[in-house]
């Protein structure tokens, strides 16, 4: 310090030191500041394109999440308009068969099956009239006092007022149907599972009132995988789990499969009925569906795309991803292949089941090399 500052006793050469001191010490914090500022850049993930290795024959095992419904799920309504009078049972509600479930107010179909039994009554009058004339024209035409015309326009009366007695009568049994669709009953005996109107509420013919569940033999639904759907049947055996039920496994038949995808995605539902009843299972229960596929002698082959497998000086190799996530590592794999086949390029050895294959991006990857994967890729 002294060096730099010389003697006190000069003020110039005072002055001249401390300014020499200052500028070393502001590019000294300059330098350092600038140390400070720099980031190392970014790691870039290269992003692959992957697929899930699915064997094909051979028996193997699959399980599929589903849910439990009732074997038969009626929806109640009446066959008529009207406004809701009564409703007679709540959500939960066990009913017997011909149990009254709800009732609409009956008052205009009171009046016209009066209306219409009034009628009839006029008819039938009108008719026996017409009867009697008749067999009284018949015998004076007997007696050659009439004409065969007369006799003629009173048989057609009497024909006439029959037509319309029978007429009359069947509108009397249709307005007293109506009448009786003013009430609503259970057809079979089941569990209300839901209630869907209000008491005074104007609902027309086919309205849902209420859902009915019935069926001694619940059923479970769950979404097959297109790569599965075509190797089910109906008739398969599988089992069903139950965790609300202490993980007890009951024995189930497939009874439907869907036709096309229920949702957007590539996923295809499946109807299986339990063999025996079990009154422990209720609708909207979690299951787990494990079906069978696959002969039990039956060799298992494994058949992946053939550009998704590579070949240098060691020999052919794919690569697979061994970490999951927004930054995965893939991992080189030698693999031995067998023969090319409309179903894909077999392998012999070097592929397990369930490994995540990479189909896309293979001439830039390295052994160990972080990449991009995410689920929605996969193919």
């Amino acid at each position: 310090m002294k060096t730099l500052l010389g003697s006190v006793s000069n003020p110039r050469n005072w002055v001249s030191a401390l300014c020499t001191c200052l500028m070393a010490l502001g590019l000294m914090a300059s330098v350092t500041g600038c140390g400070d500022t720099t980031k190392e850049p970014e790691e870039v993930l290269r992003p692959v394109r992957v697929m899930r290795v699915v064997p094909s024959g051979g028996q193997r095992l699959r399980t599929f999440s589903g849910t439990s419904k009732a074997g038969l799920e009626s929806k109640l309504s009446f066959r008529v308009a009207g406004t809701i009078e009564a409703i007679s049972v709540n959500m939960g509600d066990r009913v017997k068969q011909d149990q009254v479930v709800a009732r609409l107010d009956a008052k205009d179909y009171e009046l016209q099956l009066q209306d219409v039994s009034a009628s009839l009554d006029q008819a039938q009058a009108q008719a026996r009239s017409a009867t009697a004339n008749y067999e009284r024209v018949r015998g004076l035409y007997e007696n050659n006092n009439i004409s065969i015309a007369e006799l003629d326009g009173a048989r057609a009366q009497a024909e006439s007022a029959r037509a319309q007695v029978e007429s009359l009568t069947k509108k009397l049994e249709l307005a007293q149907a109506r009448m009786s669709y003013t009430v609503l009953r259970a057809p079979i005996e089941g569990v209300i599972a839901s209630v869907n109107v209000e008491l005074s509420e104007n609902v027309g013919a086919g309205t849902p009132i209420a859902v009915l569940n019935a069926g001694s033999q619940p059923e479970v639904t769950i979404g097959a995988p297109e790569q599965w759907v075509g190797d089910i049947e109906v008739g398969d055996r599988a089992t069903v789990r139950f965790d609300s039920l202490q993980g007890e496994l009951f024995d189930a038949t497939i009874t439907e499969i869907g036709a096309a995808s229920g949702t957007a995605a590539t996923t295809f539902p499946v109807t299986l009925r339990l063999i025996k009843s079990n009154t422990s299972v209720r609708p909207g229960m979690t299951a787990e569906v494990t079906l069978t596929f696959g002969e039990s002698g039956e060799a298992s082959h494994i058949y992946v795309p053939a550009h998704a497998i590579a070949e240098d000086r060691e020999g052919r190799f794919a690569y697979v991803v061994k970490e999951q996530g927004t930054a995965a590592r893939v991992s080189r794999q030698l693999v031995t292949t067998g023969d090319l086949t409309e179903q894909g390029l077999e392998v012999l050895s070097g592929l397990n089941e369930g490994d995540l294959l990479v189909t896309a991006g293979i001439r830039f990857l390295q052994d160990g090399m972080k990449v991009k994967a995410p689920a929605e890729m996969a193919e």
